[in-house]
């Protein structure tokens, strides 16, 4: 049964993130909270064939999904089926080889349409799961020192906070002192287009 699912905006949007993640991905595994449809998870895994994408998703109808873009693009033999992980239940269950193995942790359009405590869970957990070295990239919309860097933005801000009062584009100093708390320095900040960024966050201390 293809119960794939198709995400606009995840079509817009994967070129520009491949690029940002060429810089830096090597081999071992990635850890891919809320995955999604799982388009991303596919086309990355296709790309960067030395890694193995590990995806993850809450949704029942999401890990359907990404198991049957895995089937589609004939990556069974390669990439493993999504994980249940609802980044706010910790601790995560994470299979032991993903623990040895993991390099990053990515995250794409998940902290603004999601409650605040979810970004503290996932660097939480991330700052267990990531050995010193290792990264975590977010990727989406962020206000700048508490202000939004433009009207479609602050439109979309008040569009989340009508269909659900906890969401809401988070301001990047709150998120930068999260990941502080948790072993984290923000190593770069890189400008993304739709007046998005990808945040790349290193882990350097326990």
């Amino acid at each position: 049964m293809d119960n794939r699912l198709f995400f606009p905006a995840t079509e817009k949007n994967r070129e520009s993130i491949r690029k940002v993640l060429s810089r830096f991905l090597t081999r071992g595994s990635i850890l891919e909270i809320g995955s999604g449809s799982g388009q991303h998870g596919v086309i990355f895994q296709k790309c960067f064939p030395e890694i193995i994408w590990q995806t993850s998703d809450p949704e029942l109808i999401h890990r359907n999904s990404i198991s049957s873009w895995i089937d589609h693009e004939e990556l069974n033999l390669k990439m493993p089926q999504p994980l249940d992980i609802d980044v706010e239940k910790i601790p995560w269950e994470i299979p032991s080889e993903l623990l040895l193995s993991i390099q990053g942790i990515i995250s794409i359009n998940m902290i603004h349409i999601a409650p605040w405590k979810c970004t503290k869970s996932l660097f939480k957990e991330a700052g267990k799961m990531l050995k010193i070295g290792k990264f975590l990239m977010l990727y989406g919309p962020f206000k700048i020192d508490n202000h939004h860097i433009s009207q479609s933005n602050e439109l979309f801000d008040s569009s989340l906070k009508m269909k659900n009062n906890l969401w809401g584009v988070r301001d990047l100093g709150e998120v930068n002192e999260e990941a502080y708390k948790n072993g984290f320095i923000k190593e770069e900040l890189i400008p993304m287009p739709a007046r998005n960024f990808s945040v790349i966050y290193r882990k350097v201390s326990l």
